[in-house]
């Protein structure tokens, strides 16, 4: 089943430095800023370490989206 696409905008001409600077690597456009978007989730998923994790959840006890522990 194939993905489900929004559509976005984008100033005309930093889609013109990005196709002249990545298109031989590219087919579309679509396709370059796809591989850049998953590669930061995937960077910024990879990064937040339980730590972090537990840091975020605990912001989100006291701001009372989570139910108290214990």
């Amino acid at each position: 089943m194939p993905e489900s696409l929004r559509e976005i905008r984008l100033p005309a001409d930093l889609c013109s430095l990005a196709e002249k600077k990545y298109g031989k690597d590219f087919a579309t456009l679509e396709d370059l800023f796809v591989f850049i978007l998953r590669s930061l989730v995937d960077e910024q998923a990879q990064e937040m370490d339980e730590a972090e994790a537990r840091m975020i959840e605990e912001r989100l006890r006291q701001l009372g989206y989570l139910e108290p522990t214990g």
